[in-house]
């Protein structure tokens, strides 16, 4: 029973899929636990984001039948419905893929950071729900340090890849301190809501949100601990912006160039940043001429973005390197905790040989036995032991015939250079060579 990790996402499922199959924070936990029951797994977690669901575990073939099984049941879905959308990964493929998704390296966003919070919560839910055993636990670990290894020695997650994040770090080039400026964002939309966001997390404390719905625009603006107004009041709220992002449905301009110009003239030209990132514009164009203002549109941020996200590539790659190699350390590793086991009892069984010659040695020697002789006896003695089994099991495998168990033992043992030269040395000449050179001669 090896590593299994299987799951659709949004390359494999479409949306609607994804909502049905998708697990709720609320009830992950039972989910796991009647996994486990179910499907007959020691070991399960569940990863459930929008854009993918993905179970993670020991698993057998027989195992993943009966985890599809239980899915299709508990979802109210067609087997065959799930099955056209499922990919499933198996032992070093399956930690690769889990590398890779912690790693951002296969979202939707290419190394975008939420994923790997969101695969830390999927740990933290296994463990509370005791479906989490030492072996996903050390996988788990591995995943995460994999994760951040990629994050550091790479430049996967260095650039801002959405357009919200753009304008919030082309906003960091306009002012020395973020913590100091005053934000006017226009709309109430997923797009502002992002903005927002970032900008609060830069520092930014003081924000005002203008909507046509007040109510909206107040919702969202005490998120961040702000206000709201309606656009009616935009004008006055220019005075004392001095970032302004705007993202509306509005047929025609907001912002003309003679509103932002009269506010200027009240800010004593203090230099005022702004994005446009409707389509149709919110911001006239000829605001662009207005001195102390610095304005971008959408086009502006994409190509920011484009550029981004091309760097991001090139960090892709080196970060693909890095998740082939630390799974292949994780699977050695793993393979060499197998053998742990066989080590630890050849090694108590030569330490009770040990134990037993050394007090016969040292019994004769309290009987006045010539020290040299007790000391030939008992090397000899722990000799033997030791090369009995050994000698017996490469007596029966060469009777038997089975090459390839002597050769292996030769090599267990430490023999392969000398068991080589002494089949050289047997090795008959090359009498054909001998014969020419007499005709030669």
């Amino acid at each position: 029973m090896g590593f299994l990790a299987l799951g659709i996402n949004h390359k494999t499922a479409s949306l609607d899929l994804r909502e049905k199959v998708a697990f709720t924070p609320e009830t992950l936990e039972a989910a796991l636990r009647a996994a486990l029951a179910e499907a007959g797994v020691s070991e399960i977690a569940i990863l459930s984001t929008c854009n993918r669901t993905e179970f993670y575990g020991r698993l057998s073939a027989e195992n993943t039948t009966a985890l599809l099984g239980w899915l299709s049941r508990h979802r109210h879905l067609a087997l065959d419905e799930i099955s056209r959308s499922i990919y499933q990964y198996e032992d070093e493929e399956a930690v690769r893929h889990m590398f890779r998704v912690a790693a951002g390296l296969d979202s939707m966003v290419l190394g975008e950071p939420q994923i790997l919070g969101q695969m830390k919560t999927a740990y933290s839910q296994a463990a509370a729900a005791g479906t989490l055993g030492p072996s996903l636990e050390r996988l788990f670990q591995a995943t995460f340090a994999a994760a951040k290894q990629i994050r550091t020695e790479t430049a996967i997650g260095a650039n801002p890849v959405s357009v919200g994040f753009a304008a919030v770090q082309m906003a960091r080039q306009i002012f020395a301190d973020l913590r100091d400026a005053e934000a006017l964002l226009i709309g109430a939309g997923e797009m502002i809501e992002l903005v927002g966001k970032h900008l609060y997390e830069q520092g930014v404390t003081r924000i005002t949100v203008a909507n046509r719905t007040l109510s909206r625009g107040l919702a969202l603006a005490q998120q961040f601990g702000g206000r709201a107004v309606s656009l009616e009041e935009i004008p006055e709220a220019l005075v004392h912006a001095d970032i302004v992002i705007s993202s509306t449905a509005s047929p025609l301009p907001l912002l003309g160039k003679g509103m932002v110009e009269s506010a200027l003239k009240r800010r004593r030209h203090k230099p005022v940043f702004m994005v446009d990132i409707a389509v149709p514009r919110d911001i006239e164009p000829e605001v662009a001429e207005l001195q102390d203002v610095y304005l971008y549109t959408v086009d502006d941020l994409q190509s920011v973005v484009e550029e981004n996200m091309r760097s991001r590539r090139e960090a892709a790659v080196a970060a693909e390197a890095l998740v082939i190699a630390r799974a292949t350390q994780f699977m050695t590793a793993r393979r060499e905790q197998g053998a742990a086991a066989t080590v630890m009892a050849y090694r108590q069984q030569a330490e009770a040989l040990r134990v037993q010659e050394t007090e016969r040695a040292v019994a004769s020697l309290a009987k006045g036995a010539d020290p040299r002789e007790v000391i030939e006896r008992f090397s000899r003695a722990l000799t033997n032991k030791f090369l009995h089994a050994p000698s017996l099991a490469l007596k029966k495998a060469a009777a038997e015939g089975e090459a390839e168990k002597m050769a292996w033992a030769a090599e267990l043992l430490g023999l392969r250079s000398e068991v080589d030269e002494k089949a050289s040395a047997d090795k008959p000449g090359d009498e054909s060579g001998a014969s020419r050179g007499g005709d030669a001669a």
